[in-house]
């Protein structure tokens, strides 16, 4: 079994990976609105599943990097879609 520094690792690291495309919808929802809501915070029972999974206790330096963590993933799969709008749109106005 991995040491415990090397699990809270590994999952810092799923917790962005889920939560990216999780940002990247919630990008193209209206703010506020149910589906905003629901791309914010579906990814939240999948993480606390893998930290009781993985045997990772509740400590607030642990906590708050994986709330770090979800949010980075929101955030670059927000700032990703973003990038990608503004690409497709210059493409459309070379294009024309």
């Amino acid at each position: 079994m991995p040491s415990i520094d090397i699990s809270i690792s590994i999952l810092a690291f799923i917790t962005l990976v889920i939560n990216f495309p999780f940002g990247f919808w919630r990008e193209s929802v209206p703010k506020f609105s149910i589906r905003w809501f629901i791309a914010v915070h579906a990814a939240v029972p999948a993480v606390i599943v893998l930290r009781l999974a993985a045997g990772i206790e509740w400590r607030v330096t642990t906590i708050a990097f994986l709330v770090f963590c979800y949010f980075l993933g929101q955030f670059l799969g927000s700032k990703f879609r973003r990038r990608l709008n503004q690409n497709n749109s210059t493409v459309e106005t070379t294009d024309g």
